[in-house]
């Protein structure tokens, strides 16, 4: 079976099995801090045990990091690393706002820059994004590419939670520049956005986001002609570790990266 196809029906798992919970009170619970250094919620642990079961089930060989459940060695004889945040935007799914998704990636080494799979699914919707390297990024079954034209409306994404008041105000100008700034509570579905051509720039500069957040929409962006830097504006690569956080650009096109970093370096 293809690395892809393991990861749609993971995803298509997923999704069933968590579609009724969003908002109500099985979403919630607390089960302590999970790997990822987040409070684990019940709808996190279900996802994560979706995806677990699935790979026990069909003998894959890999190692798993996951959000919540950490290092999983399923054999001694790994493929590659599957890269988990079942949940992307638990607060959301916990409230019942419909934003959140499921995010799963293939490396073949302990890198970010050896991520060949991704998808993302939104649990509101169970539509899903993904790609393979040197294959193209796809939503829904038709290929997709960032927004190549300069849009009617540049919309900006940018993650603020929990952001100190030296980087707002680093930022100011960007919201004082642009009407149009959004951030909608999962970075995985935000940069599948951004892959789809529906918003413009995404950035996230707090020095927080784990690789399990991003590894899935790292590789759509890529395959979907999109760029992905880090804070230093080189190419964006970070080991797969727990302990790694990072900050990132990503944008549709070379003209609106360098117009947002312009004015975030003023």
């Amino acid at each position: 079976m293809e690395t892809m196809e393991i990861l749609r029906e993971a995803s298509k798992r997923i999704y069933e099995n968590v579609k009724g919970i969003a908002g109500t009170e099985h979403a919630a619970g607390d089960f302590g801090i999970g790997a990822g250094g987040d409070i684990s919620r019940s709808i996190d642990i279900i996802a994560e045990k979706t995806v677990l079961d699935y790979l026990k089930e069909i003998n894959f060989e890999c190692i798993v990091l996951g959000e919540e459940c950490g290092r999983v060695e399923l054999s001694n004889r790994s493929k590659g690393y599957i890269i988990m945040d079942a949940i992307d935007g638990s607060a959301n799914a916990v409230r019942g706002v419909p934003f959140f998704c499921s995010s799963l990636a293939f490396a073949t080494e302990d890198k970010l820059s050896f991520v060949t799979d991704g998808i993302i699914t939104d649990l509101s919707s169970g539509e899903m994004y993904w790609a393979s390297k040197n294959k193209g990024s796809f939503f829904d079954g038709k290929q997709i590419k960032v927004h190549n034209e300069y849009p009617i409306y540049k919309i900006i994404g940018i993650n603020t939670s929990g952001a100190s008041s030296k980087l707002m105000k680093r930022l100011s100008p960007i919201y004082e520049e642009h009407e149009h700034t959004r951030h909608f509570g999962a970075n995985a579905l935000e940069m599948a956005f951004l892959a789809r051509g529906v918003i413009d720039v995404f950035i996230d500069l707090r020095g927080k986001i784990r690789i399990q957040d991003i590894a899935a929409g790292y590789i759509i962006i890529k395959e979907a002609g999109g760029l992905l830097l880090d804070v230093d504006l080189n190419p964006l690569d970070a080991d797969l570790s727990y302990e790694t956080r990072i900050s990132f650009i990503a944008a549709s096109n070379q003209k609106i990266l360098d117009e947002i970093t312009k004015l975030i370096d003023q």
